[in-house]
């Protein structure tokens, strides 16, 4: 489990974050949705660290994140997870050198064991026998799945995904939503994806928070979505809907 505990943050005299407490849970894929420029973004940047809260603490089962010293926050990011937006791969690298990347800065893995390590989380993401290909000869779907496969490798207990659909194809969208949800099931991961897709939340929106202006504005299931009575979240979905919907009809 992730808490976030009255986490505020400014810069200078802008205040991007206010006084936000949520939990994230373990075994679920917790959501944090929001307009751009809301500050979902910059919240999930305090909880893995790349941004030092002005106020509050973030806490990893039960561990104080925000009070650790360098040499401790070392060791709780190595239990992380991370999906960027770009998928991030090295395009010098080959599918298997990019996923391989942890365990050969991290592990004392023999090659063998890499090797099995590898082909096991690339099956996982179902690119069996891609090793070789380089990042230029994949699609934008598979880009993403090698990713993934990079995030598991050293089995995180953390997983964090930011804005993992840009750029897909809606029915891309939704696998690379199914496998983000099926494989916190299996490792029992505490997941927290950052997205404005209203289809990834519908879908596996296990957790939603809703960020409005810096401040935590709504919380809750994909389904209590449906009967909110929150103006502001109504108003958020419906917008996004719509666009996307319009996005769609001009393909």
């Amino acid at each position: 489990m992730i808490e976030v505990r009255n986490v505020s943050k400014s810069f200078g005299d802008e205040h991007v974050l206010h006084d936000i407490s949520v939990a994230f849970e373990q075994g679920k894929t917790n959501l944090i949705i929001g307009r751009s420029g809301s500050g979902k973004t910059v919240l999930l940047k305090c909880i893995v660290g790349l941004l030092e809260p002005t106020g509050g603490d973030v806490l990893y089962d039960g561990e104080c994140f925000t009070a650790m010293t360098t040499d401790e926050k070392k060791k709780v990011r190595q239990k992380f997870g991370m999906l960027f937006q770009g998928a991030a791969l090295f395009d010098s690298l080959s599918v298997e050198e990019n996923v391989r990347f942890k365990l050969d800065m991290f592990t004392n893995m023999n090659s063998r064991e890499k090797k099995e390590r590898v082909n096991f989380c690339l099956r996982r993401v179902d690119l069996d026998g891609k090793n070789q290909l380089f990042p230029a000869e994949l699609s934008g779907g598979m880009k993403k799945r090698v990713a993934i496969a990079r995030a598991i490798v050293l089995n995180p207990q953390y997983l964090f995904c930011d804005e993992p659909n840009s750029g897909l194809d809606p029915q891309t969208a939704i696998l690379i939503d199914q496998l983000i949800k099926d494989i916190t099931k299996e490792f029992n991961m505490t997941t927290i994806v950052n997205t404005h897709d209203i289809n990834s939340v519908m879908e596996i929106g296990e957790k939603v928070v809703y960020i409005l202006e810096g401040r935590k504005w709504w919380e809750g299931t994909n389904e209590e979505i449906l009967v909110s009575e929150n103006r502001e979240l109504n108003e958020f979905v419906f917008a996004t809907r719509l666009v996307r919907q319009l996005r769609q009809d001009e393909i």
